[in-house]
């Protein structure tokens, strides 16, 4: 799997949440800085060659849906971060962010729920 640019992961969140979409579809769900239609499709047309979007045709306008899920690529790309910026540690990478106080108490003791839990299952 290919990592995804800011601009195809952004067009992938929308079709991942409309789950199928026209080209107009997915440029009507941005808010701010709203890039052209041929931007959009543009980008459409690079996801279904790397093989993350395919479309039908339905007259004659393209509806295009996800090939790949979101829960696949999310663990790529959690994969791909822990691999390159903190060595595949789990520990490092909730270090990093227990450092710089991102995650308060509250978050904290949710993980060490979680994590209690995923033990006791083992």
């Amino acid at each position: 799997m290919k990592e995804l640019t800011k601009a195809e992961e952004r067009v992938m969140q929308i079709v991942w949440d409309l789950e199928k979409a026209f080209t107009r579809e997915v440029l009507e769900q941005f808010k701010k800085e709203k890039p052209s239609y041929t931007t959009v499709a543009t980008v459409l047309t690079v996801l279904e060659q790397k093989g993350f979007v395919a479309h039908e045709m339905l007259g004659n306008s393209k509806q295009y849906y996800p090939l790949i899920s979101k829960s696949k690529y999310s663990d790529f790309a959690m994969s791909n971060v822990m691999g390159k910026y903190f060595e595949g540690s789990l520990t490092r990478l909730v270090s990093f962010f227990a450092d710089r106080k991102k995650i308060d108490i509250n978050e904290l003791d949710e993980i060490i729920k979680i994590l209690e839990s995923k033990k006791e299952e083992e």
